[in-house]
């Protein structure tokens, strides 16, 4: 699969408001053939965002694309290009894996027997293939999680949206997962992400874009944010502390970003 040069994922000024703004004015876009990692303390927004691309919640504001489709008016043309895995795994307990897979690529009305070859190449993958006719009700939440990932890449996605893919893993398992998701990006897929686990972040993204009280309060790679946080040589971890902390202590949007423009100037 080639990259592509339409943007994977256009967010515009999307907003969300429960009690307060959840999501506020949100802009933000993943290229293709992008890994896009999204950071931010609880309750930043990062979910909510993430539900709303994937067409689980309603925005109150904003748009969204995926692959330059418009999200909002044209959602089934949007979810066939999208997969979508959230921080709890569902799937069914009384099918096995393989019956989940093939379940799932009926859903999306695929060949027969390319959804068998892709069910048994993804098994394999992610480390599945030995318990592939036992019942998923009794794995672990580590397992679960990777047939859940696995049924959501079996139609081929362009946009993949994790929710703390790696929660419940191992850490074999989640170096077979994180091999997984560098073949598909080498491939053009794009994947936004969100994860508290710093160091997957660090090393995987191409990207990174920090949010609080529902704002983008800072993006780059890697190296730019350690050039605009002035942190020379720190950790993701060091970077992010800072920048979130200057919003907790009051910072608003402009504030925090005008701060770390002083800086590396």
């Amino acid at each position: 699969m080639p990259p592509y040069s339409t943007p994977a994922l256009q967010i515009l000024n999307l907003h969300k408001c429960f009690t307060e703004p959840a999501v506020n004015e949100l802009s933000l876009t993943v290229r293709g053939g992008e890994f896009y990692a999204l950071l931010g303390p609880n309750g930043a927004g990062k979910t909510t965002t993430l539900r709303m691309v994937a067409g689980l919640l309603e925005a109150d504001a904003g748009s969204v694309k995926i692959c330059g489709i418009d999200a909002f008016s044209n959602s089934i043309a949007a979810k066939q290009v999208l997969a979508w895995v959230p921080d709890e795994p569902m799937v069914y307990d009384k099918l096995t894996p393989l019956e989940y897979l093939e379940f799932v690529a009926g859903l999306w009305s695929m060949d027969p027997d390319l959804a068998r070859f892709k069910a048994d190449t993804l098994l394999e993958s992610f480390g599945l293939a030995p318990h592939s006719n036992e019942r998923c009700g009794g794995f672990s939440k580590g397992m679960r999680q990777k047939v859940a990932l696995a049924g959501a890449l079996i139609h081929e996605p362009r946009l993949i949206i994790l929710d703390e893919p790696l929660t419940g893993l191992d850490a074999g398992s989640a170096r077979q997962v994180k091999k997984v998701l560098s073949g598909l990006v080498a491939q053009g897929v794009s994947i936004i992400m969100t994860t508290h686990i710093l160091e997957v972040a660090e090393r995987m993204a191409d990207r990174i874009g920090i949010i609080a009280r529902g704002q983008l309060v800072a993006e780059g790679t890697l190296a730019e944010l350690r050039e605009r946080a002035n942190a020379d040589g720190n950790s993701l971890e060091d970077i992010f502390l800072e920048i979130v902390g200057g919003v907790s202590a009051g910072d608003t949007h402009t504030g925090i970003a005008n701060r770390l423009d002083e800086n590396a100037a």
